[in-house]
């Protein structure tokens, strides 16, 4: 069947010379426009609620609760998934769909509905002091199941399909299914914002701080930064995470990259919230994040989302090892990358066993091969 594809920026860069980076002189790419999903704040800001007394608490709560869009994954996924661990740990799907949805078209014209174009499967271990982060390339192709979709109906499997077409034909509950059936893993919940909610949430974090070893100026992302030291507010956090043109070969693998120097920044910057310093602030973090942020039902209330932060309290950026999925590029399509077999079963069963994911399964991989122009702080 043909390739699918719904990017407004071509596969690679059309200017011919390769930038050094991923694999050999002609320029090979992979695309994803993405925006992160902050976990701990909102519930840290739901706990400065303890403070603001009596049924103004609950009046609070309720709004919090109400704030917070939930789809029923159980539901529509039945009973063919992976059996869930019982060791506790935990496996979350984080998701950026590059829903355009309130942005006037600032992010491209003429792009409807919304793509999965940021996936992150976040492994957090037994001890809930560790955890791993493996991100698929939105253009990997895969086998996409058989989906219900979200309207109503049936969307039909396919055996070659870009991963990212997953949520566009049927929703979270489809790209949740995708990555089980990929993965053999069992996903306990998914988080998801879009364009604008990422750009929100940043904002009433207070921006998040990085170091950018090299300058990076990408027009198509909007993005001009020198090297060095940047606390970057949302608009410009949101054009770090789409840009790809300005880093690496110009693909997506080196976009991928800068997402996850930029989650360990959002990390150590969500560490330093301190809901009790400041009640109101802090509501306004929880409001905002329950307004951005779509989760499963079981997750999707202010409560459920507190008692995850409390899980993941003690994960710090230097406990937190991201890799991307074993990957090598499509010789069909220089635009596509396949899944290496074997090595990405190797980072899958690590997590399925509650294992770190061994340096060697990702040593073939056209995806880490360079060091991320930006690191945290």
């Amino acid at each position: 069947m043909p390739h699918e594809s719904h990017d407004e920026h071509p596969a690679h860069p059309v200017d011919g010379p390769s930038a050094p980076g991923y694999g050999p002189a002609r320029v090979r790419g992979s695309r994803r426009r993405p925006r992160k999903k902050a976990l701990r704040y909102v519930a840290w800001g739901a706990l400065g609620l303890t403070l603001v007394g009596g049924g103004g608490v609950a009046y609070a709560w309720q709004h919090l609760n109400g704030n917070i869009q939930g789809t029923d994954v159980n539901a529509a996924l039945g009973r063919d998934r992976p059996a869930e661990q019982r060791d506790g740990s935990m496996n979350i799907l984080l998701l950026g769909s590059d829903s355009r949805a309130g942005t006037h078209g600032r992010y491209g014209s003429g792009v409807s509905g919304a793509r999965a174009d940021t996936a992150m499967v976040l492994h957090v271990d037994k001890s809930h002091h560790k955890a791993s982060v493996v991100s698929i390339p939105r253009d990997t192709m895969v086998q996409r199941p058989q989906c219900t979709q979200s309207h109503g109906g049936g969307a039909a499997g396919a055996q070659q399909a870009m991963f990212n077409s997953s949520y566009q034909v049927g929703g979270p509950a489809c790209t949740v299914k995708t990555v089980e059936k990929m993965s053999g893993l069992r996903m306990n919940h998914y988080l998801e914002v879009d364009f604008k909610g990422f750009q929100k949430l940043i904002d009433e974090l207070g921006g998040v701080d990085i170091t950018t070893h090299k300058a990076i100026k990408d027009p198509n992302s909007g993005l001009s930064l020198t090297a060095g030291k940047h606390t970057l507010k949302g608009e410009d956090a949101l054009a770090l995470v789409r840009t790809r043109h300005g880093v690496g070969d110009g693909s997506d693998l080196g976009r991928i990259q800068l997402q996850q120097a930029f989650i360990k920044a959002l990390i150590h910057r969500a560490n330093t919230v301190d809901p009790l310093s400041d009640p109101a602030k802090s509501y306004g973090l929880a409001d905002t994040a329950t307004k951005t942020i779509s989760a499963d039902s079981d997750l999707a209330s202010a409560d459920k989302l507190i008692g995850l932060a409390k899980e993941l309290k003690g994960i710090s950026p230097d406990r937190t090892d991201m890799v991307t999925m074993p990957v090598t590029y499509d010789a069909q399509d220089s635009g596509r990358v396949l899944p290496l077999e074997k090595a990405s079963h190797r980072v899958w069963t690590a997590l399925r066993h509650d294992q770190p994911i061994p340096k060697s399964a990702t040593k073939e991989s056209v995806g880490d091969r360079t060091d991320s122009p930006v690191s945290a702080g």
